[in-house]
């Protein structure tokens, strides 16, 4: 066999069976979607931003592969964390084997691990939160609101993180969220490392109110509104890394507008693909497969849908990096 000349051509060639062809035509069916005109909403739950998905995620919202973002608080955060503290994290590559006392020692030493990788509390959380809080405080003396992502989209527009970085600005999928200003949507956020500063905030008495952080029901309404609207101009698709909140929150939005609210008819998810290393069950929805979405009026019998059962930090940068052509 000829040796492939790309990631794209390797996949085309090789990736025939199993999982390896759901990816594939997963794959297809993406770059078909976008290609005609399409939008699709990433959902991204997991560990992907200290995972480093910003390396391919970064040129997929650049080069308008990506036009929305669902994702955890962790998430959002997480690739800021990386962006500037990444030289002090710390792997640990034997973690299966570590002990309680293994796992209090990184503690002690200030290190949150995730997985295989350690995440600098001191370095990485309370340099970022220093930073965070001065624009809470900012908005709370301008009796302004924002959503959560807004707040970091001021603080990256701002430059404020410049003379922090440790990594390629390239590879930062909020810095080109950021440059692109694409909509992004944080359900849940009050459980991520910086929802908890914000609520400790209040109760020292730092902040006055809760108030000035846009809540997920704001967020559930500016999704209504953005959906209603891109889906009048073109088919919105839908591409899920994991499972939880960042992909229930915004795939309801079809039956909210259409069965809840009956304020107009949009049209079903345009594709649909999920990573999972769920077991397939008809007991959780992360790993439902997607016909039950059908029976909920989110997707339809005639949508692209494909079901990957495997390691999204595998097949995540593997199908970006084909629909990016690489």
């Amino acid at each position: 066999m000829k040796k492939p000349e790309s990631i794209k051509a390797f996949i085309d060639s090789n990736f025939q069976h199993f999982n390896s062809a759901s990816l594939k035509d997963a794959a297809v069916a993406y770059s078909k979607h976008v290609d005609s005109g399409g939008k699709m909403l990433l959902a991204m739950a997991g560990a992907m931003s200290t995972a480093e998905i910003g390396k391919t995620l970064a040129e997929m919202i650049r080069q308008g592969k990506i036009h929305a973002i669902s994702c955890t608080g962790a998430n959002l955060e997480e690739d800021l964390f990386n962006l500037i503290a990444h030289n002090d994290y710390e792997m640990v590559p034997n973690y299966q084997d570590l002990t309680p006392q293994d796992e209090l020692r990184l503690f002690k030493s200030g290190l949150n691990r995730v997985t295989d990788t350690c995440i600098p509390e001191e370095r990485a959380m309370r340099k970022f939160e220093k930073i965070v809080i001065r624009h809470w405080k900012a908005a709370q003396e301008k009796g302004e609101r924002k959503f959560p992502h807004e707040f970091f989209y001021d603080i990256i527009r701002a430059g404020e993180l410049e003379p922090f970085y440790q990594i390629d600005p390239e590879n930062s999928w909020m810095l080109a969220a950021a440059e692109k200003n694409i909509p992004i949507f944080v359900p849940g956020w009050e459980d991520s490392t910086t929802g908890n500063v914000f609520v400790a905030e209040n109760i020292k008495g730092n902040l006055k109110s809760l108030g000035i952080m846009k809540t997920g029901f704001e967020y559930m309404q500016r999704l209504v509104e953005w959906y209603s609207e891109e889906t009048d101009k073109c088919s919105i698709g839908f591409f899920q890394i994991g499972g939880g909140i960042s992909g229930d929150f915004p795939i309801c939005v079809v039956p909210l507008i259409n069965q809840d609210a009956k304020i107009k008819d949009v049209p079903s998810w345009g594709y649909f693909c999920q990573i999972s290393d769920s077991t397939t069950s008809y007991g959780s929805y992360s790993g439902a497969v997607p016909n039950e979405k059908i029976t909920w009026g989110k997707l339809t019998p005639d949508t692209p849908r494909f079901m990957i059962e495997s390691d999204a930090t595998i097949v995540a940068p593997l199908l970006f990096a084909y629909v990016l052509g690489w």
